[in-house]
C-alpha cells in the first residue's frame, strides 16, 4: 500500500487529501455537531450544541408501595419511564443522524478496492487462445464533488432546521407528559376527598337512620321515617361505592402517565401548598405574547419552515451544473514473470444536466408546496395556541369565582344541616327537612371539591398552553 502513495503526480496529491480528511476528522470526532446552528427567534437555550448530548431516558425502579409521593418526584418517574419520552428522545437521535449523513456529502470520498482477475484472449484470425493472465492488486480512489451550486449545504442546512424542530417536539412531549401527570394527580386527590366526603355522609345518614328508628319505638315517627331513613343510607352507600371505583380508576391513570404498570399501588402526597382560588396577577395579554414566544412547538413549527425553505433552495441546485474531482493510484501484480505495474489518474468531471423528464423541476414544485404545508401549519397552530390560552385562562377565572362561591354554600348548606338535626333530636323538626338539610350539604361538599379540581386543572392547562416548564409556572 505505501508503494501507492509513492507513485507519481496523484500519489502526492491524494497523501495530502487523507491527511487533510484526518486532521478533519479529529477536529470534529462527532459528525452530529450543529454547530452554530440557532433556533428560530433565539430559542437555542432549549436545543443542546450537540443533540447527541442529550442523556437517554433510563427505566427507573418502582417505588415501593408504601412510599407516599409528592406531585415533583411522579412527575420524574414518567419523565424517566414514560414511553413517549423514549419515544420523542429516539426521534431527536434519529434526526441527528440524519444530520450527519447530510453533512458527510461535504467530505471527500476515499476507496480502497482490491481486484483478482484470471483472462484468456483468443485471436480472432488465427483462433489460438494465448496463455492464461492472473493479475491481483489494489487500488486507492479518492472522489470529492469541488462545486454544486450550493445542493448540499442548502441540504445540511434543512436537516439542521429538522435537528432543532426535533429537540423542539421532544421539549413539548416532556411538557405534555408533565400535564398528563399533574391531571392525573389532581383527579386522585379530588376522588379521594369524595371518598372522604361520602363516608362522613354515610356516617350522618346512618345516625339519621338510628335516631329515625328510635323515635318510631317511641311512637314520635312512623315507619315510613324509618323507610326514606334506609333509603338516603342506601343511597350515600352507593355513592361511596362509585367514588371508591372512581379512585381505582384514576391510580390507574396516574400509573400509566408515569409510565409504570397499571397495577402498580401509587400513593400521593397531597399538595402542601393550598392557594387555590388565589386570582391571577398577570394580564391575558401577556399571556397570549408569552405563550407566542415561549413554546417550543411554535419553534419546532417555525424551524419547519425555515427547513422547508433550505429544501427549495436544495431541489433547484441539484438541476445545475457540478464539478467533481477523482483521483486514483492503482498496481497490478503478476502471478508470472512479469513485472507488476502502477498506474495514476487525476480526472475532472463536469456534469451539465440536459433532460431528465422533469424531475428536477417537479422537485422543486413538491418543495415550494412543503413550504406552504409547514407555513399553514404553523399559522394553524399559532391559532390553536391563542385559543388554549384563552379558553384556560377563563376557565381558570371561573373555577377562581366558584370556589368562593362554594365556601359560601357549604358554610350555609352544614350550618343548616346541623340545625336540622337538632330539631329532629329534639322533636320539633321533621325527618323531610333533615334529610334535604344533609342532601343539599353533601351537594355542596361535592361542588366544593369540583371547583378545587377544576382550580388545579385549569391552572396546570394554562401552564401547558403557555409552554412553562415545571409545576405552576405561572404564579397566582
Amino acid at each position: 500500500m505505501r508503494e501507492l502513495f509513492r507513485t507519481g503526480l496523484s500519489g502526492l496529491v491524494l497523501r495530502a487529501l487523507c491527511l487533510l480528511l484526518a486532521q478533519s476528522a479529529v477536529a470534529s470526532d462527532d459528525p452530529y455537531r450543529t454547530d452554530g446552528l440557532t433556533a428560530p427567534d433565539h430559542r437555542s437555550r432549549w436545543v443542546p450544541a450537540n443533540p447527541v448530548d442529550a442523556p437517554a431516558p433510563v427505566v427507573e425502579a418502582i417505588p415501593h408501595a408504601t412510599e407516599e409521593l409528592t406531585l415533583a418526584q411522579l412527575t420524574d418517574l414518567a419523565l424517566r419511564n414514560n414511553a413517549r419520552t423514549r419515544q420523542a428522545w429516539a426521534n431527536a437521535r434519529f434526526e441527528a443522524a440524519q444530520y450527519g449523513i447530510a453533512k458527510s456529502a461535504l467530505m471527500p470520498q476515499l476507496d480502497l478496492v482490491l481486484n483478482a482477475s484470471r483472462a484468456r484472449t483468443i485471436s480472432n484470425t488465427s483462433g489460438v487462445a494465448t496463455p492464461e493472465q492472473n493479475r491481483y492488486g489494489p487500488s486507492v480512489s479518492l472522489s470529492y464533488v469541488l462545486y454544486d451550486f450550493g445542493a448540499r449545504r442548502a441540504e445540511v442546512e434543512a436537516q439542521a432546521y429538522r435537528v432543532l424542530a426535533a429537540n423542539l417536539a421532544q421539549n413539548r412531549v416532556l411538557q405534555e407528559v408533565v400535564l398528563q401527570v399533574e391531571q392525573a394527580y389532581f383527579r386522585l386527590l379530588g376522588v379521594e376527598q369524595l371518598v372522604r366526603t361520602g363516608n362522613q355522609v354515610l356516617k350522618s345518614a346512618e345516625a339519621t337512620l338510628d335516631a329515625a328508628r328510635r323515635r318510631q319505638q317511641a311512637g314520635l315517627a312512623t315507619i315510613g321515617d324509618v323507610y326514606r331513613s334506609e333509603t338516603a343510607v342506601a343511597q350515600a352507600v352507593l355513592n361511596l361505592r362509585r367514588a371508591e371505583g372512581e379512585v381505582a380508576k384514576a391510580r390507574g391513570q396516574i400509573a400509566i402517565a408515569c409510565g409504570v404498570p397499571v397495577t402498580t399501588p401509587l400513593r400521593i402526597q397531597p399538595l402542601a401548598d393550598e392557594h387555590a382560588g388565589v386570582a391571577m396577577k398577570e394580564t391575558l395579554e401577556s399571556m397570549l405574547k408569552r405563550a407566542s414566544a415561549d413554546r417550543p412547538d411554535m419553534a419546532a413549527a417555525e424551524s419547519r419552515v425555515r427547513a422547508a425553505r433550505a429544501s427549495v433552495s436544495a431541489a433547484a441546485s441539484a438541476g445545475m451544473p457540478s464539478v467533481q474531482l477523482r483521483l486514483e493510484a492503482s498496481r497490478q501484480y503478476y502471478t508470472d514473470e512479469r513485472p507488476f505495474a502502477h498506474g495514476n489518474l487525476i480526472g475532472l468531471t463536469v456534469r451539465i444536466p440536459i433532460f431528465d423528464g422533469w424531475r428536477d423541476d417537479y422537485a422543486v414544485r413538491r418543495a415550494e408546496a412543503q413550504v406552504k404545508q409547514a407555513e399553514a401549519a404553523r399559522d394553524l397552530l399559532y391559532n390553536q395556541t391563542e385559543l388554549d390560552v384563552w379558553q384556560a385562562y377563563y376557565d381558570l377565572q371561573t373555577a377562581t369565582s366558584g370556589i368562593a362561591a362554594t365556601k359560601a354554600l357549604v358554610q350555609g348548606a352544614t350550618q343548616s344541616a346541623s340545625v336540622a338535626a337538632a330539631r329532629y333530636q329534639l322533636g320539633v323538626g321533621s325527618l323531610l327537612d333533615l334529610l334535604t338539610a344533609q342532601a343539599d350539604e353533601t351537594n355542596a361538599l361535592v361542588q366544593q371539591i369540583q371547583s378545587h379540581l377544576d382550580w388545579y386543572t385549569a391552572l396546570a392547562r394554562l401552564n401547558f398552553a403557555l409552554g412553562a416548564s415545571g409545576h405552576f409556572g405561572i404564579t397566582p
